[in-house]
């Protein structure tokens, strides 16, 4: 089921874009920019995975993925709100306590499937590529300021 994934994708897509569909310079990813990110990049760990020796199937993999962005959809929703109450440095430092709570969690939730899928000598070599992924996602929800 490739739906709930690819339904999350966009909602994060949709909450990272700042400003209106005519501006070029709102400062904040475009739904294209981010939608490419998240699924090139699922797509990249989940060939890995495979070429690795994974016994995860390439669609489970992309589905635990995608359902594991989840938590930082949730981070952008809190960040967001926060934003609206204004930025500062309280402002920052809740949104980095949120968004790096929400990073463990998709981390940890996609890390838990895809390395027990694995041969035990080469599990550091899928969760990395797995930290990152997340970090990177999570980086653009904490650097995002509406202009």
């Amino acid at each position: 089921d490739l739906w709930g994934p690819l339904v999350l994708c966009v909602s994060l897509a949709l909450m990272l874009q700042g400003g209106s569909a005519d501006s070029k310079d709102d400062g904040g990813p475009q739904f294209a920019e981010v939608f490419v990110i998240i699924w090139f990049g699922a797509v990249v760990i989940t060939l890995n995975s495979k070429l690795l020796g994974g016994t995860i199937s390439f669609f489970q993999s992309l589905c635990v993925l995608g359902y594991c962005v989840m938590p930082l959809t949730m981070a952008m929703l809190v960040c967001r709100l926060v934003l609206l109450a204004g930025a500062g440095t309280v402002s920052f430092i809740i949104r980095l306590i949120v968004v790096g709570a929400m990073f463990a969690w998709s981390t940890l939730a996609s890390t838990a499937f895809l390395a027990d899928s694995q041969p035990p000598n080469r599990k550091a070599l899928v969760v990395y590529p797995i930290f990152l992924f997340y970090f990177v996602i999570s980086w653009m929800i904490l650097t995002f300021t509406p202009q």
